[in-house]
């Protein structure tokens, strides 16, 4: 077992040594587990502390509120040994050491242990079944996390063929964990498993698939990965329409360039091919919500414009999509910071100016809207000049 020490973290102030010492965390009784570890030991600033205990559920819930720390818990919850337990106003999930029973490729049937490495031995990657004594800091590693670590290596534990066959999902996390944490090829043997076991992606349920996808494509830079699963044939089961990386790569510098954040949806829409109706049928295939098919369908649309007649009309978001997915660098910079202004007029305005009510009143303020727009959005004198000439021509004609 190899020990190297990470900062402690324990913060009495806002309750988690309360929650340790509650957990029996100096008799080994409770550890930091997982992402934060890595992170840690990354130096990155980790999302979330999981902590692991020996204690069962009920026990370590019983325990944290008698330490006068609030909890939550449900059925399922419990039935799979986790409890939430709030610290600092945030909620740290504590779940009970576990062995799986049986799993299905979705699903795991599990049974509660008091054995730290039959617990780690169930996650799937190596250097996410790292766990750090709350207290020194220390870390215990059963199955090379740490070397994979500095290496940039992803690799399951055990056979990655029965690792994948537990839960499907894990050829996406692979990937996903590859392109943040790997340096250079992915594992021989995890790629190899992920390959062949590609089909099985089909029997996951497509939402799953899609929270795992664009997690994977918001990293740093997901082209080298991407090809990678391309390569391998690892979208052709769910998503066969993506054919190569090259918009991916060009979206991928021209977010850099504008300095503008990544995001795995607009990265979506540039894998795919830029036609509506195929944005629209893979938006309900992954089963994305209205507001993340409505985004992927504006930014396969073809029109473009001046950024802030782009951002006026669709929304700064897609705007900022469309514009950077079409290599527009400074445009996308420009709609990422302009805030639309409110259309000054109203169709009682132009009623006032002697327009009959009816119809024409409606049609008459989109075209005033659409001069406003062309003109660079004037102000209320310029708006209002738009409309004496508008009513005039509406009542000659």
């Amino acid at each position: 077992m190899t020990h190297v020490p990470v900062p402690p973290a324990i913060a009495d102030a806002d309750g988690l040594g309360r929650l340790v010492a509650a957990l029996d965390g100096a008799a080994d009784g409770a550890r930091y587990i997982g992402g934060w570890v890595r992170d840690m030991l990354l130096g990155l600033a980790p999302q979330d502390i999981d902590i692991a205990t020996r204690l069962a559920p009920q026990e370590a819930e019983r325990r944290a509120k008698a330490a006068g720390l609030n909890t939550w818990s449900s059925a399922s919850g419990i039935a799979h040994g986790t409890i939430g337990v709030v610290v600092g106003g945030k909620t740290i999930e504590v779940t009970t050491l576990r062995r799986d029973v049986a799993t299905d490729g979705r699903h795991a049937t599990v049974a509660f242990t008091e054995d730290w490495r039959e617990d780690a031995e169930r996650r799937d990657f190596t250097i996410n079944a790292l766990s750090a004594d709350p207290l020194t800091g220390i870390v215990h590693d059963y199955f090379g996390g740490l070397a994979d670590l500095a290496d940039g290596r992803v690799r399951f534990i055990g056979v990655p063929e029965e690792r994948i066959a537990e839960d499907h999902l894990r050829i996406l996390r692979f990937f996903r964990f590859h392109a943040r944490f790997g340096k250079g090829e992915p594992d021989a043997a995890s790629y190899a498993a992920c390959v062949a076991r590609a089909k099985d992606l089909m029997a996951l349920s497509r939402e799953r698939i899609a929270i795992e996808l664009l997690k994977l494509l918001a990293v740093a830079d997901p082209v080298p990965t991407v090809t990678a699963m391309l390569a391998g044939g690892l979208f052709a089961p769910v998503l066969p329409e993506i054919g190569d990386t090259a918009r991916l790569a060009s979206l991928v510098a021209a977010e850099a360039a504008a300095g503008i954040a990544p995001d795995g949806l607009r990265r979506l829409a540039a894998l795919i091919p830029e036609h509506v109706d195929i944005a629209e049928k893979i938006g309900a295939r992954l089963k994305l919500s209205k507001i993340e098919r409505k985004r992927l369908t504006l930014a396969a649309t073809p029109e473009s414009g001046p950024p802030e007649a782009l951002v006026y009309a669709i929304g700064t978001v897609s705007a900022v999509d469309r514009l950077l997915l079409r290599g527009a660098i400074d445009s996308a910079r420009i709609a990422a910071d302009w805030q639309a202004p409110r259309f000054p007029l109203s169709g009682g305005e132009l009623i006032a100016m002697g327009l009959t009510p009816g119809p024409r009143v409606a049609a008459t303020l989109r075209q005033i809207e659409r001069q406003w727009v062309e003109a660079g959005f004037p102000d209320r004198d310029g708006v209002s000049e738009m409309a004496r000439q508008a009513v005039t021509e509406a009542i000659g004609g």
